[in-house]
């Protein structure tokens, strides 16, 4: 199985991508993760998006590109996955068609988790990041609080609230959003693999709305 997981930041993407790779053994791949990990690394490609992460702004189309074929491209490249935050816009859509084409593989379905702006900006508001390389957990005050406040539970680095996770940057990200999505919307829908599930209520049924929509899809 080879899914895409959609939706605004802070919809509930990387919940959900991590029950689906916990429950069908899938990898969890989170362009977001691996801009982190390459900022905090300082790595080339790491200050390159540094300035766009940081006011909020999208990464350009061909960075996150080259970041994801390097992943996917990789020894012991990964044949079952789930994609948490690409792609983000219909050149990156087509982009990732060719690579999976090279690579000899095909997408099982696309799964857009539905949640209305203000639902997002509250969700972030209380979202909380550790810092630390290697590590990186999330947390949120309620769904998913850390044991001691503002401490992580895995490696106890102080957590921090992540510059792209404030209101203010939440709501530049949403308008950037909307305005990129109904290309890549109407890319997926004409391929019959767009599946349209309800990111509100709680987590379980969320997930078992999501395995609803995938039907027999293997």
């Amino acid at each position: 199985m080879r899914l895409i997981l959609l939706g605004p930041p802070g919809s509930g993407k990387g919940t959900q991508a991590n029950l689906l790779c916990e429950r069908l053994k899938l990898e969890h791949i989170a362009t977001g993760d691996l801009l982190r990990a390459a900022m905090s690394l300082h790595t080339p490609m790491g200050e390159k998006v540094r300035s766009y992460v940081e006011s909020g702004k999208y990464v350009p189309d061909e960075m996150v590109n080259d970041l994801v074929a390097e992943h996917i491209c990789r020894p012991g490249r990964p044949d079952r996955f789930v994609m948490d935050g690409y792609p983000r816009t219909l050149a990156q859509a087509q982009a990732f068609d060719r690579l999976l084409a090279e690579q000899g593989l095909r997408l099982t379905a696309v799964v857009r988790l539905l949640v209305d702006d203000e639902e997002i900006i509250k969700r972030t508001s209380k979202r909380w990041s550790c810092p630390k390389p290697g590590c990186m957990a999330t947390y949120h005050e309620d769904s998913n609080p850390p044991k001691v406040r503002g401490i992580c539970d895995k490696c106890g680095t102080p957590l921090i609230q992540r510059t792209d996770d404030k209101p203010e940057t939440v709501r530049t990200r949403l308008r950037v959003h909307h305005s990129q999505t109904a290309g890549l919307l109407a890319h997926y829908r004409d391929q019959g693999l767009l599946r349209e599930v309800s990111g509100h209520g709680e987590i379980e049924d969320i997930y078992n709305n999501i395995i609803k929509a995938l039907g027999s899809a293997k």
